[in-house]
């Protein structure tokens, strides 16, 4: 039973004590026993109290095989187990190999004087008992105080040991703990200048964008200029074929100028006023363009850069709405002008009326179907305003959409545009066979050519504008290299004085591992000290033990001396009573 317990034992990692007290075990049991402890690493604590295992020999041999192949049982208890000299021999063996046992506990057993030097010689080499109980087995009291001393010795060292490794285990922690703390700020310090690299390539890559976004916007705006001069070396070419019929008309036409001459200046005073209240406007849109351009500079470090560049595009539709609203309603006035006009030719044009009407009303109706159109352009923008309001997550998707349909509303604007102008030119071609026509004509062509100027003199101001804030970016960027690079110097200065303060606690450091370095001498030198006191010890009871030796000679020979005499005088005392008159007597009878 005791063997199919210790077997399944063999394998086991959770018994930490085992107590088999008075099993009487035998030759068997102490096989599993050593079979146990070379392969058990969990078990700490054996008691085999009471069991007769010094009588096997051959088992208790394996049994010390096995304990000392152990490095994990601590404390063993053999006590009335019956174990002899060469029992103690063989444990002597084991404990020379074994090196985690602390405890030994061989109270009364048959050790005797050889067992009990088998045993201190064996403690020479075992560094890791600290308690060994020899009571009770006739073990001489000198071998007794040396076993006693050596334990004393293992403790001082056992102690010693504990001591500088917790030392050893208290400064490698403090070493790892500055370590990692410089790790920590060296790695916080190397993520700071990450982030700020990467915060400076991003801005960098924002104003690049932001500049070739505007570069852009300047393109579109050479484009409209380029396309504005196309069409005012148009309105020159017609000016010119105009001229050349108002030459030819011009007989006709002097009886009607002096009549018309009223008319004209008072026109031309209302046009004054008109442009007046143009450049008016015109003057209170740089203002706000201005104001709003300096918003955005003031708004361009607060909010992010693509909120500010969809900002500007807003700014630039709404202006660019404004501006045509501004030129439909100029086109209205000069509508409602030419209608005032047509009303005071009335009279002088009785033959037209028919042909007029149906001018008016056609212009009506393609006023109102632009009015309409742009009702509805204005609808759309709207509701994609709202929408890029309410959906700003999709907002890259959504404003290539909206730009999409902007380009083809513009586009599908100046077709029907070019359409209108087209069909306006041949209805004002057959209109220049009468000299109103003609005057209506050339008025009207005038009235371009000025809005043109106008626009072009505008579109230029935009342009300067627009230029003046490329340069004010340009220096934006400039000063920021400039903070950049020296809040780069300022954290080159900041990482030379951590370097600094980790190469001073590189030095501290040096100076711990060389107090380490003391401590691990002086260890030594104690160490030393200890076997240079043992070995002292070891000699004066070698000394001792001789002189024991003599002190027993010396008995031994007293003993057979006085063995000797007391033979002497028994021979003495018999030849005396032999000798005597009663020893005769007593032959005699």
């Amino acid at each position: 039973g005791v063997k199919l317990l210790l077997h399944g034992l063999c394998s086991n990692t959770t018994v930490k004590s085992l107590d088999l007290k008075g099993n009487n075990l035998r030759t068997m049991g102490a096989e599993a026993l050593g079979k146990l402890l070379r392969q058990n690493k969990s078990i700490r604590s054996l008691i085999l109290e009471w069991n007769s295992l010094g009588m096997w020999e051959e088992g208790f041999s394996f049994f010390c095989q096995g304990l000392g192949a152990n490095n994990f049982l601590q404390r063993l208890d053999l006590r009335n187990n019956q174990i002899n000299h060469q029992g103690a021999g063989e444990l002597a063996t084991a404990l020379k190999q074994n090196a985690s046992l602390q405890e030994l506990d061989l109270r009364w057993n048959n050790i005797g004087l050889l067992g009990g030097r088998a045993l201190l010689n064996c403690l020479h080499s075992n560094k890791t008992l600290k308690r060994l109980e020899l009571a009770g087995n006739n073990v001489p009291s000198d071998i007794l105080k040396a076993v006693e001393q050596a334990m004393d010795h293992n403790r001082d060292r056992q102690t010693i040991l504990s001591e500088t490794q917790n030392r050893t285990y208290i400064l490698s922690k403090e070493v790892l703990s500055l370590k990692d703390e410089k790790t920590k700020q060296f790695l916080d310090l190397m993520d700071t200048i990450d982030k700020q690299r990467e915060e400076i390539a991003r801005s960098g890559r924002m104003s690049a964008a932001r500049v070739s976004q505007l570069q852009e916007a300047l393109d579109e705006q050479h484009s409209i200029m380029n396309s504005l001069k196309a069409k005012l070396q148009m309105t020159e070419a017609a000016l010119a074929l105009s001229e050349q019929k108002v030459h030819n008309l011009g007989e006709l036409l002097n009886a009607t100028k002096q009549e018309q001459t009223s008319i004209t200046e008072r026109h031309f005073t209302e046009l004054q006023q008109q442009k007046q209240e143009g450049a008016d406007r015109e003057g209170k849109l740089l203002r706000d363009l201005s104001a709003a351009s300096e918003k955005n500079l003031l708004l361009r470090n607060q909010e992010k850069k693509q909120d500010q560049l969809f900002q500007v595009k807003q700014d630039l539709t709404n202006t660019t709405a404004e501006l045509k609203l501004r030129a439909v309603q100029a086109e209205e006035r000069l509508e409602m002008e030419k209608r005032r006009f047509k009303q005071s030719l009335e009279d002088m044009e009785s033959l037209r009326l028919k042909e007029v009407d149906h001018m008016a009303q056609h212009i009506e109706n393609s006023e109102r179907s632009m009015q309409d159109r742009i009702q509805r352009l204005e609808a759309i923008r709207i509701a994609l305003e709202e929408e890029l309001s309410q959906v700003k997550a999709a907002a890259l998707t959504e404003r290539g959409q909206a730009e999409e349909e902007l380009i083809k509303v513009r586009n599908q604007a100046r077709l029907e545009e070019q359409q209108r102008l087209e069909h306006l030119e041949e209805k004002l071609r057959l209109m220049t066979e009468s000299r109103d026509e003609a005057q209506n004509c050339c008025l009207n062509q005038k009235q371009m050519v000025a809005e043109a100027q106008a626009k072009a003199n505008q579109l230029s101001l935009h342009a300067d504008g627009l230029r003046r804030r490329l340069e004010e970016l340009q220096q934006d960027l400039n000063s920021k290299e400039e903070e950049k690079v020296t809040e780069v110097n300022k954290m080159k200065v900041a990482l030379q004085e951590q370097i600094g303060h980790l190469q001073a606690e590189r030095t501290a450091q040096e100076g711990l591992r060389e107090k380490i370095a003391a401590l691990e001498r002086q260890l030594k030198a104690l160490s030393s000290n200890h076997r240079e006191a043992l070995l002292d010890k070891e000699g004066e009871i070698s000394m001792l033990l001789e002189k024991l030796r003599v002190k027993e000679a010396d008995i031994s020979r007293m003993r057979e001396e006085e063995a000797q005499r007391a033979s002497f005088l028994q021979n003495a005392i018999m030849a005396y009573v032999q000798g005597s008159p009663l020893g005769t007597h007593g032959s005699r009878k």
